[in-house]
């Protein structure tokens, strides 16, 4: 008897490990697709050039370097996606204050610094910076890659939850979240930054009336950012190469299996063919190929011909000096502590304990999860709330006899919407130190965002989540919620 448990046990602690290593090597492959992407230079031609196509006014720009980083942050990490957009920002509002379109910083009446220190950004500076933080945010959590929290999402529930018909894979995911979460979330914010930092329909605020004249002078800033893109120079083979890698990784992945058709994973079913495989074939794809094809030119000449070494599209040196190794062990401990949670028992008499709510509507246990999540995260990071909260709220969802969809997904996403501290997100604590932003002020613009974020992802859990999950409103069967 003692055997066959133990087997058992050990059976399931292999099939967690497994789970559990797919989706390191999928949060570690997608750095190194967004390390690629820096290494070519591709992100800055992106954003300049989306950039100049959406407008060069205060208002157009800010919308632009709204979408730009959204987009983006859903395919590489949000720390990356808003150190790279910073010094654009910093471009931008150097060029302002230059031709005196608009004050970058504040006077000492309205915030005093301590002589020697850097002066404090104006409300309009403020609004470029935390704007940029905040859409970083969202992106991210558009697609599973987007975020180390998504994919700690999709390991604990795939461990937990095993032979549930319910996947949570790339597609799903992407058409769960990005609608409401993140395209209609990132544009909301671009009104409330628009009325709390831009005065819009307060034309006579001194904001205002800066903003105006900045629209009156979108001339200059327009060829500012013209002379950057033509610094760029034309399009390398490198960045066309990493591009179209890029390009054939989302398509792998979204038609991997997309539920709607079958996919190519379902054709190629004598494996199971994980997530983390598109990602890694890309990162492989990109090791070999080489920056430059200059040996076709001794196609047409004869020997001898000299030795030159070429560079890949990705360098090892680069990745090793530039991946950030500490967020791997912090997913990975999140793991073995959701693990550790889950055999002690302790999980499961988190979730007995929040049976109170069995009573409760759906809706407002769906509200309460979402809330709970919203108010933790605040306060420490992102990836070990996940690994704390999920665990106990798939229990929960066993105790009350709801899908746990319902109210583990929502959760998720609510625990990386996080805009009030520097501690809360590191898009947050990037442009808190880059910018010299005082946390009183990254405290008071989260309000509205973080208000819009709750009613989003609450009514998408209640409408569109289950367009694309149409069964989550069902109780699952006990055998599928075996671990």
């Amino acid at each position: 008897m003692y055997t066959t448990l133990f087997n058992v046990d050990a059976s399931d602690s292999i099939s967690a490990s497994i789970w559990y290593i797919e989706n390191l090597v999928m949060f570690l492959s997608g750095i190194f697709i967004a390390l690629a992407i820096e290494y070519s230079n591709l992100h800055h031609r992106i954003a300049l050039g989306t950039i100049l196509l959406v407008g060069c006014g205060p208002r157009r720009l800010f919308f632009g370097l709204l979408m730009v980083t959204c987009f983006i942050s859903m395919w590489i990490s949000n720390s990356a996606s808003t150190a790279m957009m910073c010094p654009i920002v910093k471009a931008i509002l150097s060029e302002m204050a230059a031709q005196n379109i608009f004050d970058v910083f504040m006077t000492q009446e309205e915030e005093y610094v301590e002589e020697g220190d850097p002066p404090h950004p104006s409300m309009i500076a403020i609004g470029f910076y935390i704007g940029v933080a905040y859409a970083s945010t969202i992106g991210g959590i558009g697609t599973l890659i987007g975020t180390g929290t998504n994919l700690t999402f999709k390991g604990l529930y795939d461990t937990r939850f095993p032979h549930i018909k319910e996947k949570v894979d790339f597609s799903s995911f992407m058409m769960y979240s990005l609608p409401f979460a993140s395209i209609l979330n990132v544009i909301i914010l671009y009104f409330t930054m628009q009325i709390t930092h831009m005065g819009l329909w307060r034309p006579n605020s001194m904001v205002g009336q800066q903003i105006k004249r900045g629209s009156m002078n979108k001339a200059v800033l327009k060829e500012l950012l013209q002379e950057r893109y033509r610094e760029l120079g034309r399009w390398t083979c490198h960045e066309i190469q990493v591009g179209v890698v890029f390009i054939c990784m989302i398509l792998l992945l979204f038609f991997q299996s997309p539920g709607f058709m079958k996919g190519w994973s379902d054709l190629l079913n004598a494996k199971h063919i994980g997530g983390a495989t598109p990602i890694c074939l890309s990162v492989l794809l990109l090791f070999a190929l080489p920056t430059q094809y200059a040996f076709f030119r001794y196609c047409c000449q004869t020997p001898p011909f000299t030795g030159r070494a070429m560079d890949a599209c990705l360098s090892w040196a680069y990745l090793q000096r530039n991946t950030p190794w500490g967020l791997c062990f912090l997913l990975g401990g999140g793991f073995a502590l959701a693990e550790g949670s889950k055999v002690s028992g302790m999980a499961k008499m988190l979730g007995d304990s929040l049976s109170f709510i069995t009573g409760m509507p759906l809706m407002a246990c769906v509200a309460f999860t979402i809330v709970v999540s919203l108010i933790c995260t605040c306060v420490t990071a992102n990836v070990a709330i996940c690994n704390i909260l999920i665990p106990v709220f798939s229990e929960m969802a066993v105790t009350i006899k709801v899908h746990p969809l319902m109210l583990t997904l929502p959760a998720a996403l609510a625990i990386s919407t996080s805009f009030h501290l520097p501690v809360s997100t590191p898009p947050n604590a990037i442009v808190c130190g880059y910018a010299n932003i005082k946390t009183k002020y990254l405290a008071v613009a989260g309000i509205i965002p973080t208000i819009s974020s709750f009613i989003l992802i609450f009514v998408n859990a209640i409408s569109w989540g289950q367009v694309v999950y149409p069964t989550i409103n069902q109780f699952p069967s006990s055998q599928y919620l075996e671990k």
